[in-house]
């Protein structure tokens, strides 16, 4: 979660207290449709956190599924560039003699 959804969601969970104090205040003095104004005004800050929280656990699975795909990318471009059979089993060590990359060695 980024710094400004944190400060985001502690401002709405103040939001939240704010308003259940506003609904006992009102219920101390007999207000009874404000009472259930601040309590469903209360709601809503909450609800808005858990929005928050949701869309942070969305945005880290976006971004581990990116990463996973680009890992996916560059390794069926290294098996997309390998050479022969041969080159595999021996480790990168040696070719097949038909291989178009094979390496010559120098009689020097």
């Amino acid at each position: 979660m980024s710094r400004f959804a944190r400060t985001l969601c502690s401002l709405q969970g103040g939001a939240f207290l704010w308003l259940a104090y506003c609904a006992v205040q009102s219920a101390r003095n007999g207000a009874t449709w404000e009472v259930w104004l601040f309590a469903a005004a209360s709601l809503l800050p909450v609800i808005a956190m858990f929005r928050e929280y949701e869309l942070a656990d969305e945005r880290r699975a976006v971004a581990v599924r990116a990463e996973r795909l680009a890992r996916l990318r560059v390794h069926a471009e290294e098996i997309n560039t390998a050479c022969c059979e041969r080159w595999w089993t021996s480790l990168a060590t040696d070719h097949d003699p038909t291989c178009p990359n094979q390496t010559r060695r120098s009689a020097a």
